[in-house]
């Protein structure tokens, strides 16, 4: 496998090559962020009782 460094840059979440640039449809590539960050679209936090106290009244049971 060879390896082909290509610059491109990020705008509105994709990632585009200058205009001068190809690459054949469907080339699996592979993109390196150098010192970049990552900013995740969305967080899903863990649910929280307004009062813990209250997690007693929570617990599981089995009905017949």
């Amino acid at each position: 496998m060879g390896v082909i460094t290509l610059e491109g840059i990020v705008e509105d979440g994709q990632f585009g090559l200058p205009a001068t640039d190809r690459l054949l449809e469907r080339t699996r590539v592979y993109v390196v962020i150098p010192g970049g960050k990552f900013q995740p679209l969305s967080t899903i936090g863990s649910p929280r009782l307004v009062h813990p106290e209250q997690a007693a009244g929570l617990k599981k049971g089995m009905v017949e």
